[in-house]
């Protein structure tokens, strides 16, 4: 099996633009995804890899032969397939795959997110949203690109699980919403138990700084605030969020 050692092959180069382009992951319809769990947790959710990308090493490991199977790869010398992989530990695996298209999750609740830009929350917010089963995740210009390779790795294999929405306009996804939609505040609204959780619910989470803005809280049908001990000023908004989608995931069971 012939070794690709030249970071000028064209395959090397589009698999680099795909880790660190979103406009031009966009524009492909197609992302690059990383390591042995996620991989396979593309496969589980049957999207069959465009592409296999392995290093010299990574074709050594038993877990990578696995998940290969009598697939063929493209190998990349252990340098070149750092240059590709995001990861300051290259995981020996990568596939490129077309990005999912959104199915119909109407009968779930759902999350709006404006303004979310770190990677690691927004995957935080995903990884919580598909445990606590959520169907679709809308998320408005400002927020970090679902499928950058941060968000991908926080998420854990979360993006296989749920409709993402990366939409222009945040309220008017929230005007089309039929269900009940509740904002997150850090006081003066309602304890997050006390909340008449009826019906479907979409939870509505703002920025890391100054949170939902004024505009988007208007649309909210109910504003929330998770009881916190005297002198905390608020939680992360990933934090918020999961304590939030845990309390919606147990009534809905209730």
């Amino acid at each position: 099996m012939s070794v690709i050692r030249s970071r000028d092959n064209p395959k090397v180069k589009r698999w680099a633009k795909l880790a660190s382009d979103s406009r031009f992951r966009r524009s492909e319809g197609r992302v690059l995804i990383e390591g042995p769990h996620l991989v396979a947790e593309a496969l589980q959710a049957g999207i069959e890899p465009l592409a296999l990308i392995v290093s010299e090493t990574g074709l050594k490991k038993n877990e990578v032969q696995e998940l290969l199977g009598q697939r063929q790869p493209a190998v990349l010398g252990d340098r070149l397939f750092g240059i590709v992989a995001d990861a300051e530990t290259p995981p020996g695996i990568a596939a490129e795959i077309a990005i999912p298209r959104p199915g119909d999750a109407s009968s779930k609740p759902a999350v709006f997110l404006e303004g979310v830009q770190d990677p690691a929350n927004v995957g935080a917010i995903l990884r919580s949203a598909a445990a606590f089963e959520v169907g679709e995740v809308f998320l408005d210009p400002a927020c970090a690109d679902a499928w950058a390779p941060k968000v991908l790795r926080a998420a854990m294999g979360a993006h296989f699980k749920l409709a993402l929405r990366q939409v222009a306009d945040l309220a008017t996804s929230l005007a089309d919403f039929q269900g009940t939609t509740v904002c997150t505040v850090s006081r003066g609204g309602t304890p997050l138990k006390e909340l008449g959780l009826k019906g479907r619910v979409g939870w509505i989470f703002g920025s890391e700084g100054r949170g939902v803005s004024t505009g988007v809280a208007a649309k909210a049908r109910l504003k929330a605030t998770i009881p916190m001990a005297p002198g905390s000023e608020s939680l992360n908004v990933a934090a918020s969020a999961a304590i939030c989608l845990y309390e919606g995931h147990l009534r809905g069971k209730a």
